[in-house]
């Protein structure tokens, strides 16, 4: 039977977490079984066969263990896009907009080269408000997005629309309706 899974079956929903009325949809339970993880990783490096990539760029915090393997697969080197006041080094932020309040993502100034070629990797997509934001430090540098990609997408909080109206090519494993 597990020859026949797919991702999405390696991924548990908590009901009511971290609030009542979410379906958080926990990939941890993905990175723990090592057959779903491969599948995950090779599922998500498929679509870039061929293509150049320069850097991938994990957004805080699950893209670091998706975008550390995906870059190790690649051969490439690896990005880190973190929360306000985290690195240590001379950075540049962005602010977005939370369902309730802002937010505020950096990267190191000196992290991505003009014309690099960039790959951008979390696990999900709501309403792309953190992937927006580093798609944008990322462009402040000068970097090319070649496309971002994740596990799930959530179509109801129009995250993939949003990335899209900004010209970005968006790839997802699979989709989770509802919140």
């Amino acid at each position: 039977m597990s020859r026949n899974k797919s991702v999405k079956d390696y991924i548990r929903t908590i009901v009511d977490f971290p609030h009542e009325g979410i379906m958080f949809r926990d990939v941890t339970t993905l990175f723990a079984d090592p057959r779903g993880f491969r599948m995950a990783i090779d599922q998500m490096l498929h679509p870039y066969a061929g293509e150049r990539i320069d850097k991938v760029v994990g957004l805080e915090a699950r893209g670091f263990i998706l975008g550390g393997a995906i870059a190790h697969q690649l051969s490439v080197g690896f990005v880190p896009i973190r929360k306000k006041g985290k690195l240590p080094g001379t950075t540049i932020s962005q602010d977005y907009k939370l369902e309730y309040g802002e937010a505020i993502v950096e990267i190191h100034d000196d992290a991505i080269q003009p014309g690099e070629k960039i790959l951008v990797v979390d696990d999900l997509l709501a309403t792309g408000g953190t992937a927006a934001a580093g798609i944008k430090l990322i462009e402040r540098l000068g970097g090319e997005i070649v496309s971002c990609a994740f596990i799930i997408d959530l179509p109801e909080l129009g995250g993939s629309k949003v990335l899209e109206e900004m010209g970005m090519d968006v790839h997802v494993l699979c989709e989770f309706e509802g919140l």
